[in-house]
């Protein structure tokens, strides 16, 4: 099928809005954003107003949408995202450090190298081509003063490669120790199990690659799930195991974790305060059971 749609100047996607029944009560107001938000990304957060329409192929508004509501909604999505990578980003300084500190001090300052301390060869070896690519790549002073004074071993020590490492990178290093007690001594600062934690951050690196490119996030479906942990019990407890594709336990273990690296920053009092100021925002759309402010994880002292 060849693709034969035309492209529409600003004032026709106006026009379109309003025939297919979407109000728009400032129209100034409705050019800013088309133009600076564009059409396309907007679309998405008027698509929970449409109805069914009459012709085959066309779209309707249900009676009584405006702009408004779909600009709320991307309002929305765009503090719940910022909200969520600056936590993310906390979590993964964090991680990266309680990564560097352990195999450190327990094989030394290159021992991570060490190709037998990883179940898969394979998985290794392609670990070691990112972190050689990264190297190279790295204009960060720290790397730049080693390679012009070290060059045996020519890999950074452990605390330095942590710093170059991406999320995705660091968590597939982390995942592919082979001894349980390593990866078991890395979540110990965390409150999970290892094998909960391994799930968690491969499904951050997701998270965060969504939040990065500016993506949907409040209604998204995740190809990318993580593990119910079992415990602590509160956070068990506060999950919701029938809705593993959407954002609601994706912030129930953000909100763990902050609260364990990052006491006292209110996240979660600020998330609540969040997620209750769009009444648009459907809750089923994010995964949020009906009691979900009344369970462990979210009862604020």
């Amino acid at each position: 099928m060849r693709f034969a749609k035309p492209s529409v100047s600003i004032a026709e996607q106006i026009a379109l809005l309003r025939r297919r029944g979407m109000e728009v009560p400032d129209k100034a107001k409705a050019e800013h954003y088309l133009r600076h938000v564009s059409y396309y990304r907007l679309r998405a957060y008027w698509l929970p107003f449409e109805d069914t329409a009459e012709a085959p192929g066309d779209h309707k508004f249900r009676p009584g949408t405006s702009f408004d509501d779909a600009l709320s909604l991307y309002v929305f999505d765009r503090q719940l995202r910022l909200h969520v990578m600056d936590a993310i980003e906390r979590i993964e300084v964090s991680f990266r450090g309680a990564w560097a500190y352990h195999l450190a001090m327990k094989y030394g300052p290159h021992g991570y190298l060490d190709p037998a301390l990883y179940d898969r060869a394979d998985h290794y070896a392609k670990a070691m081509n990112g972190l050689l690519e990264e190297v190279e790549r790295s204009r960060d002073t720290f790397i730049v003063h080693y390679r012009h004074k070290y060059d045996d071993p020519p890999q950074p020590p452990v605390w330095m490669t942590a710093e170059i490492l991406s999320l995705g990178q660091l968590s597939k290093w982390f995942g592919n120790l082979k001894f349980r007690s390593d990866r078991q001594a890395i979540s110990k600062d965390f409150g999970l199990d290892e094998r909960v934690l391994v799930s968690i951050v491969h499904h951050l690196t997701y998270v965060r690659n969504i939040c990065a490119h500016h993506g949907r996030l409040w209604n998204k479906q995740f190809i990318v799930t993580m593990t119910i942990p079992n415990s602590p019990v509160s956070l068990k407890l506060a999950m919701n195991p029938a809705e593993k594709r959407r954002l609601y336990n994706t912030l129930v273990a953000v909100g763990h974790l902050i609260e364990i690296i990052a006491p006292g920053t209110g996240w979660r009092w600020h998330l609540i305060e969040l997620l209750n100021s769009c009444p648009l925002a459907d809750p089923a759309s994010m995964g949020l059971p009906n009691d979900w402010q009344h369970r462990p994880s979210w009862k604020i002292d």
